[in-house]
């Protein structure tokens, strides 16, 4: 007989096996497809405690073993001013899956907090800069994020619904601050109700953003309360009742876009209208109207 697996082992286990084809394919999907990893990258893992980073932290170190492509990681837990719970239950569950994690340290969430205008947005952007300082400095160069499927979608129709403008989300971005780093979105192709399928089957207990406003979302009673997004996931949920597809259409949207049918669009930061070259391009096909 062989030896007992240890917890973390049988974590592992399970993505190459019972969710392989839910996480471990689409994962490999959006990797392939995206060219996400090359030869050398030092990639640094950001982890917020929830269920999508932990399991981006699994997936990535389980692929360094089993890929031909040599890369290196680095486990970076930001601390924006958690609770000692909260703190406790990241190093914990960090202990559980064996994750080296770094630590760091920051008052992330006082400053957001402090402000009623687009604080979300604010964290958000705090984040990332800190991250990306702090994986420079590890000699990284790239930070890897657990945004999934289900947020590309939602982050989609956010951006029509209350911005707009279509925007989607890119698998991955050079960062503009920090010349030479890059972003990536590994679990792109995954869905969200597979990553909570994979959490409950492990009895695995993950941290949820522990702000201010996730917890009036949670105090409201409807699942919404001020979030925008909580708002748009309730909306998809409904829209799938009656049209079981309308995620994977979104999605499918995004990578098929036809500029021949927009009167305006936006590229590097410019706005473009149709008319610069309408009598350049002649006849375009009928829209169908």
């Amino acid at each position: 007989m062989g030896r007992e697996l240890e917890y973390w082992e049988q974590v592992e286990r399970s993505l190459a096996k019972r969710f392989r084809k839910d996480i471990w394919t689409p994962f490999m999907t959006a990797i392939r497809q995206y060219e996400m990893i090359q030869a050398g990258d030092r990639i640094a893992v950001c982890i917020s405690g929830g269920k999508d980073s932990m399991l981006l932290a699994v997936l990535l170190r389980m692929l360094s073993r089993f890929t031909t492509i040599p890369y290196e990681l680095e486990y970076l837990v930001m601390d924006p001013g958690y609770n000692p719970a909260n703190r406790e239950k990241i190093e914990r569950n960090a202990e559980k899956l064996n994750l080296p994690v770094r630590i760091i340290e920051s008052d992330i969430f006082e400053v957001a907090n402090g402000t009623e205008r687009n604080p979300c947005y604010l964290c958000a952007r705090m984040r990332r800069g800190h991250l990306y300082a702090y994986a420079r400095d590890l000699g990284c160069n790239k930070i890897a994020l657990g945004h999934h499927f289900s947020d590309v979608i939602e982050t989609t129709v956010m951006a029509m619904f209350y911005g707009g403008q279509l925007q989607g989300m890119m698998p991955k971005l050079h960062s503009t601050n920090f010349p030479g780093m890059e972003l990536i979105r590994p679990l792109y192709c995954v869905h969200e109700e597979d990553i909570i399928s994979w959490k409950q089957y492990n009895g695995l207990d993950f941290l949820q953003c522990a702000c201010r406003f996730t917890e009036q979302a949670h105090l409201s009673g409807d699942g919404v309360g001020e979030s925008k997004r909580q708002e748009v996931k309730l909306l998809l949920r409904e829209l799938r009742k009656t049209n079981p597809n309308v995620e994977a259409n979104i999605f499918h949207a995004l990578h098929s876009v036809s500029l021949d049918t927009f009167p305006g669009w936006k590229t590097r930061g410019t706005l473009h209208s149709f008319l610069e070259d309408y009598d350049q391009r002649g006849a375009a096909p009928e829209d169908g109207t």
